[in-house]
């Protein structure tokens, strides 16, 4: 099937692509806000390993991965009978998708996510590449071994498509709030106002306690909920503390192992 350069398919691919840039921007001319970052910028330069040439390249890649499978994925569930699709749905309906594509997608990042900590070779061969970024910043949100990034994110996000029976034209609206979500869990900032924070726990904060040492066998959900970690006791709890020379400091609350 030939889409139109402007179809719901065309856009559903791009346009979560072109937000992930647009975000992040936004945060990276924030960077520099000391008071709000949950890191310095001396412990960034440390502690990650990886240049942000070679994690904007990486993103890249992945994300041409997702715009094929995206792309195939749209030509296999799209109607070729010539009927237009039916214009319009509720926003019970729609409400309804959106929760089922969260759910879905949640889900399969949980478990797929903690397995790859669990299973010694995939950490050291694939997931370890995340982990390079100990000081996560947005633009490194999709900073992945290309394996992990179609396991985990593209099939996670054909699969809760499918699963939810959402349109196109309602899934640019799910992928892109789900890119604004994955982008600013790893701004490292922690912004007053913030509307993310105010309706999920599972923030930048949440999941800056993941990228520590301290934390890579706790708080594997992503990107919406903390559901799975709280019941399958892999939550770790944590308090958000002021720095004196300024921003903020995320200090785990000791768990039971």
């Amino acid at each position: 099937m030939a889409f139109a350069v402007a179809s719901d398919e065309v856009l559903g691919t791009f346009v979560p692509v072109a937000v992930y840039w647009i975000y992040s921007g936004i945060y990276v001319l924030l960077g520099d806000f000391k008071e709000y970052r949950l890191h310095t910028k001396a412990e960034e330069d440390a502690k990650n390993v990886v240049s942000k040439s070679t994690v904007v390249k990486g993103v890249l890649v992945q994300q041409a991965f997702q715009i094929v499978v995206s792309l195939s994925l749209f030509t296999a569930v799209s109607d070729d009978s010539g009927r237009k699709p039916p214009e319009g749905s509720s926003f019970l309906k729609v409400a309804i998708q959106f929760a089922v594509a969260m759910f879905v997608l949640d889900t399969w990042q949980y478990f797929i996510h903690r397995y790859m900590h669990i299973n010694k070779s995939l950490y050291k061969h694939i997931h370890s590449k995340h982990h390079t970024l100990v000081v996560p910043y947005a633009y490194g949100a999709l900073y992945n071994h290309p394996l992990e990034g179609l396991l985990l994110d593209t099939v996670g996000g054909a699969l809760s498509f499918v699963v939810s029976g959402m349109t196109p034209r309602t899934g640019i609206f799910f992928f892109c709030f789900a890119t604004v979500k994955t982008v600013d869990d790893h701004c490292g900032l922690w912004l007053p106002g913030n509307l993310l924070h105010l309706f999920f726990s599972n923030n930048t904060a949440y999941h800056d306690v993941h990228h520590q040492l301290y934390g890579t066998k706790y708080n594997f959900s992503q990107p919406f909920f903390v559901t799975w970690d709280r019941v399958l006791g892999t939550y770790m709890p944590y308090s958000i503390e002021k720095r004196e020379e300024g921003g903020f400091e995320v200090r785990p609350i000791k768990v039971k192992s």
